[in-house]
């Protein structure tokens, strides 16, 4: 039988509950799911269409998540693994489960300006730097196959990549027999491996 979370609780309390029924962990979207099965007052019970809506659920949601790793931290009690794909409890154990001095994510979602201050139009812009960079992505994927090293085994870094560059520009060269088109590719996949390597 399914049963409200107790209002009288805060939403991280509420996720610690969901997450203690769920060993194997939740994703973000199937938390905020649970929570309005749950009749949970902390998040806003609208479509998560709206872009603005969207960001706001998820920001409350990471920033109570965030607020619980601490608490369960300074508790001594468990960890925290947090990411949109997979939020989980884990077994606390000293040292390895430490909360690094620098998170910048903490840090953001913890700053409830971040919250208020965000505009539909500051949405816009982050789902368009995130597309941007999702893009880049399978370009540098596309641009790393080209070159013959999207299974690489060593570590690939600028020097590796030059490399490689200069064997396929002496093979693939017009006056050595190759075509001005694959030169090309050759060249546009250099330019697009530099901007991720240096």
């Amino acid at each position: 039988m399914i049963t409200d979370l107790d209002p009288a609780q805060d939403l991280s309390e509420q996720l610690h509950e969901l997450l203690r029924e769920a060993p194997l962990g939740l994703s973000e979207y199937e938390l905020i799911q649970r929570l309005k099965t749950r009749h949970s007052t902390h998040i806003p019970h609208l479509e998560l269409t709206d872009k603005l809506v969207l960001f706001r659920t998820h920001f409350l949601v990471f920033n109570a998540l965030y607020l619980l790793r601490d608490q369960l931290h300074a508790d001594r009690s468990a960890h925290l693994a947090i990411s949109p794909l997979c939020v989980q409890l884990m077994p606390y154990e000293a040292g390895s489960a430490a909360i690094s001095e620098l998170d910048a994510l903490r840090d953001y979602y913890l700053d409830l300006a971040n919250l208020r201050d965000t505009t539909e139009e500051d949405v816009e812009k982050l789902l368009a730097s995130f597309w941007t960079r999702m893009q880049g992505s399978e370009e540098k994927s596309a641009a790393l196959e080209l070159f013959g090293l999207h299974d690489s085994s060593q570590p690939l870094n600028l020097a590796l990549i030059k490399q490689r560059y200069r064997q396929l520009v002496s093979v693939h060269h017009p006056d050595r027999g190759g075509s001005t088109s694959r030169l090309q590719s050759i060249n546009k996949a250099m330019e697009i491996l530099q901007r991720y390597y240096n």
